[in-house]
């Protein structure tokens, strides 16, 4: 696989976490979960965070870094501790979060070395979690201002969102990433009345100017628009260990190839690749080498080779 330049990098903004399972803990958070695919795709990738000044930050920090991961960005907070998001197990197997309130990342505060990094960055990814305290929020909305292109992973969890916070992230997004139920939301939100995924794609780009929006659909692939442009990708059939992860890496590896200049067709297929691969590994971010990845889209009977359609 080709790899990027060095000059190529990506700056992630927003939660980063312990994910306290039953089966023990687990680092998380998609904003780090697309730094560390992006950063095995070959873009660097810088994550700008906080932590808290407590063993949990450090060893967090300390698995970033041996990830490879820059941590130079991430902040330390004596007041506040480092995130946990607690999954409980119910009924019928039906799994539950509680993503804690108030913690380190909620309190990311704007600075200058942050800035003139995103200034001379090639893409700024962000979600829409980091926005439910005001420090973290207005922090996010000033780096907005500092990025050439903005990446919006929507990834909505109640109730920490607000219709009127999301439609002016809409207003500061060239990429724009969410499934099929988000994308049923927000266009409720906005538009009314609107059943046609056309015309709630169409709405998107006309109300917010968003050049580019990907849609995921799980185990039923992905399509990706521009306007008047559609393309559908199915997803690779792979046996299933779990699906924590899987769209913020198929998010990290469309971007990687889409920054390495590549079609949006080879880009799709590497996302749906991506994806398909880390759903068949335990883990958000499971090890896993760029070989592997070759090794899978060398399989053309299995590859996903995008459909291009008129939207």
């Amino acid at each position: 696989m080709t790899r990027l330049p060095e000059t190529t990098s990506v700056i992630c903004f927003g939660e980063v976490l312990w994910d306290i399972m039953p089966t023990g803990p687990n680092p998380g958070g998609a904003p780090m979960n697309v730094a560390y695919h992006l950063q095995q795709m070959g873009v660097k990738a810088h994550l700008l965070s906080r932590v808290g000044e407590d063993v949990a930050g450090d060893i967090l920090l300390n698995t970033l870094k041996s990830w490879g991961l820059s941590t130079a960005l991430c902040e330390a907070d004596a007041a506040y501790p480092t995130s946990e998001v607690h999954a409980r197990v119910g009924e019928n197997h039906e799994v539950t979060y509680e993503i804690v309130y108030p913690v380190a990342w909620d309190f990311i505060s704007y600075n200058t070395e942050a800035a003139s990094l995103l200034r001379r960055a090639d893409a700024f990814v962000f979600g829409s979690l980091a926005t439910r305290n005001q420090t973290s929020r207005e922090t996010l909305f000033r780096l907005l201002e500092e990025s050439a292109f903005n990446v919006f992973d929507v990834n909505l969890r109640a109730p920490h969102y607000s219709p009127a916070v999301i439609r002016q992230l809409l207003h500061k997004t060239n990429l724009l990433k969410l499934n099929q139920q988000e994308l049923e939301l927000l266009t409720d939100w906005f538009g009314g009345g609107i059943t046609s995924e056309a015309a709630r794609i169409g709405l998107l780009h006309e109300q917010f100017g968003i050049g580019e929006i990907i849609v995921t659909r799980g185990s039923k692939g992905a399509s990706y628009f521009i306007p008047g442009k559609r393309l559908d990708c199915a997803a690779l059939p792979v046996e299933v260990a779990d699906t924590v992860g899987s769209g913020d890496a198929f998010l990290a590896a469309f971007l990687a190839k889409k920054l390495q200049n590549e079609s949006a067709e080879t880009a799709l297929a590497y996302a749906a690749a991506l994806g398909a691969l880390v759903t068949s590994k335990h883990g958000a971010c499971p090890p896993y080498t760029t070989s592997e990845l070759d090794t899978l889209l060398a399989g053309k009977e299995k590859l996903p080779v995008p459909a291009i359609k008129s939207a």
